[in-house]
């Protein structure tokens, strides 16, 4: 299958809540479990059925347990036994939180270069 992705993909232990904007009055947290992380979006599994299209509040927490707030935009859904496996994009996501995901995929990516001479 062809790579169609714009940013690498990073695999990162980590939880997020999530909060639907598209109806404020009744507003569900769920944890949620990070498959991958890009600089333009998020990959993770979660029990409860979201949308395609819907925007969802997020606070993800990143390997330097800061905390990133963005909004990301469901775009996939697989559905994996009693999970659903979902794919989502950041929607207007600050170039400085943006970055940080990069420089972490730059670090990552040399100390398994590192690892492997």
């Amino acid at each position: 299958m062809e790579e169609r992705r714009k940013s690498k993909r990073l695999e990162l232990q980590s939880k997020i809540i999530i909060k639907s904007l598209n109806d404020p009055g009744t507003q569900h947290e769920a944890v949620i479990d990070i498959i991958d992380v890009s600089k333009t979006g998020v990959g993770f599994s979660c029990n409860l059925p979201l949308e395609i299209g819907t925007v969802y509040e997020a606070f993800l927490t990143i390997w330097t347990k800061e905390v990133l707030h963005a909004f990301i935009e469901i775009v996939r859904i697989e559905k994996a036994g009693d999970k659903f496996n979902y794919g989502s994009i950041f929607v207007g996501m600050p170039g400085m939180d943006a970055s940080r995901i990069a420089i972490y995929d730059t670090v990552n990516t040399e100390l398994k270069k590192q690892g492997n001479e």
